[in-house]
């Protein structure tokens, strides 16, 4: 903010630490802490000190003038919320365990948003009644709230955190891509202000529902996805919403199933060891548990399930690993030799598009020590249903040109959907159309993490001295340090005053008692993009300009400085 006080570090409600938090594990988390941006008040619950909160700010600003760019209203909704809409959806029992539930003094059940399609869609039943009215965006700067299991990696992942969520509501299919476009620009204008580096991926709906989802990732080595991208197109993808193409072939060749026995071998890698094939040839079989139902999941041996997939196909559902508990009582499933073709009825069968009609395996026989070969797919068993839910390889074809993909780790930074109609359905969300009639509203959802930006940046900016925050989120403009004796101080609040005046953000560091080099370091580890030294040439009016990015350094007068600083 042009003008605002110089903000003194002898009176900054912050301390800097020399050493990294015993719980950290990632470097944002320890930088973020040491640098006196935040400091933890439970497990994945966070305060943000004024360094931070300036920072956050910084990016809630960018994200509002942008929204604001596409003609987005903004409002403010509550963050406990009544039971009763998301009943309506089905997501006060979809959510799970993540969903904080409490009740009032007269036993009225609420939650803790985690998002708020449901209060948006009443809120435009309430206020729109006719075409005329739409479209619209709507969005709110608040605090969500989910109980993760094992909250980690500092604000990256917490149980409260601070997101721009928007919503769109149009009557036809047509006005919700256009909204969509029009979100989509709106974040690449955001992110590209911020400063990070991101690609955006098709992903997965989930839970959320929708006919196309997009997330925007930015790369680090913290991140908690894994997205695939091709060095050769523009094509990519969150891995779970990669999907490989089913290609049946002609088995007409293959001999008839026989069983073989195999002691001892109740493993893929045992299995291919005794038989000395590869674990390609051989089909793994895992079972699960959906609802309390037993479901298997056919894939190539040498391939691992990817549980995520699992769930996106059955959810709502619950789905857990089966136990030992599980087998008890159970003659057909003989553990560690399940094989499709003798499951019958009593158990559900999935298979990964690569166990293709026509394909060809060595699994299971579904006896103690026993497998089978030659079983074919469509011909000694059948596929109730073909789900891509195999873990993404490295090297695996690009499903747009063929190339090899390379995979990455990136941290979840927006995610846009387009809705349709799923929570207008439930919610009855019409308006008068055109011609007189009711129009069923279709509908957007669009989010940025706000909170987890500030540790992407941290993430991708930061170096071995610390934080180094692009210009237009920093906490500050410039740094001014005072190196330590009286004289040194005195310059540094007029020239402090001066940048003021110009219009800059100031951070002056006139400790006392607090040695020079203690100064320079908490300046690299605060991160601020500019630092302004007086130093051993103060009495004769001469700073030092330290670009903190670059380390450049140069002597300046007083006017010198301030000419460059506001160039």
């Amino acid at each position: 903010m042009a003008n605002a006080p110089v903000q003194r570090m002898s009176q900054l409600m912050a301390k800097t630490l020399r050493d990294d938090p015993a719980d950290a594990e990632v470097l944002s988390h320890k930088l973020l802490v040491r640098a006196g941006y935040v400091r933890r008040t439970a497990a994945g619950i966070w305060s943000w000190l004024p360094l931070g909160k300036k920072v956050l700010s910084n990016v809630e600003r960018i994200v509002r003038e942008e929204m604001d760019a596409i003609g987005a209203q903004e409002v403010l909704l509550p963050a406990i919320l009544p039971r009763e809409p998301y009943e309506a959806t089905g997501r006060w029992e979809e959510y799970g365990a993540e969903l904080f539930r409490l009740q009032d003094r007269r036993g009225g059940d609420y939650l803790l948003g985690p998002t708020h399609e449901e209060i948006f869609t009443l809120l435009v039943k309430d206020q729109a009644s006719s075409y005329k009215d739409l479209p619209v965006i709507l969005y709110q700067i608040q605090n969500k709230y989910r109980d993760e299991a094992r909250p980690r990696a500092g604000i990256l992942r917490g149980r409260e955190f601070l997101m721009k969520d928007s919503y769109s509501f149009d009557t036809e299919d047509e006005g919700l891509a256009h909204s969509y476009a029009l979100h989509r620009q709106a974040y690449q204008r955001v992110f590209e202000r911020l400063g990070l580096d991101y690609r955006i991926c098709a992903a997965t709906a989930g839970a959320m529902g929708g006919s196309k989802s997009e997330e925007f990732l930015a790369p680090a080595e913290a991140g908690e996805d894994t997205f695939a991208d091709c060095p050769n197109c523009d094509f990519a993808a969150n891995t779970e919403a990669i999907t490989y193409e089913l290609a049946p072939v002609d088995a007409a060749g293959v001999a008839a199933l026989e069983e073989i026995p195999t002691p001892d071998t109740p493993t893929i890698e045992t299995l291919a060891a005794h038989l000395g094939v590869p674990a390609s040839a051989t089909l793994k079989n895992l079972l699960v548990k959906v609802d309390g139902e037993i479901v298997a999941v056919g894939v190539p041996g040498d391939r691992e399930v990817d549980l995520g997939k699992v769930e996106a196909h059955f959810a709502p559902a619950a789905v857990e690993l089966v136990t030992a508990e599980d087998f008890v009582g159970r003659p057909d499933l003989v553990r560690g030799y399940v094989g499709p073709q003798g499951l019958g009825d009593k158990v559900t069968y999935i298979a990964d598009p690569r166990v293709a009609p026509g394909t060809s395996w060595i699994t299971g026989a579904n006896k103690e020590g026993t497998h089978a070969k030659n079983v074919v797919a469509g011909r000694d068993f059948e596929v109730g249903a073909y789900v891509d839910v195999v873990v993404v390889q490295e090297g695996d074809p690009c499903p747009k040109c063929g190339t090899g993909l390379k995979l990455d780790r990136a941290i979840e930074i927006g995610h846009i959907f387009q809705l349709g109609r799923k929570y207008a359905d439930a919610l009855k969300l019409d308006v008068l159309g055109q011609h007189g009639k009711p129009v069923r509203v279709t509908m957007g959802s669009y989010g940025i993490g706000v909170s987890r930006a500030v540790a992407a940046l941290a993430e991708q900016t930061a170096d071995d001295k610390g934080l180094c925050w692009p210009a237009e989120v920093a906490p500050a403009d410039v740094h001014v340090v005072a190196a330590g004796k009286a004289l040194q101080t005195e310059l540094a609040l007029e020239v402090s005053e001066k940048l003021r005046a110009a219009g800059l953000r100031v951070l002056v560091d006139d400790r006392a008692g607090v040695s020079p080099g203690v100064k320079f370091t908490d300046s690299e580890l605060i991160g601020v993009p500019q630092i302004l030294v007086a130093g051993r040439r103060s009495a004769e009016g001469v700073l030092e300009l330290k670009d903190r990015r670059t380390g450049e350094r140069e002597e300046l007068t007083v006017d010198e400085a301030i000419a460059r600083l506001t160039a």
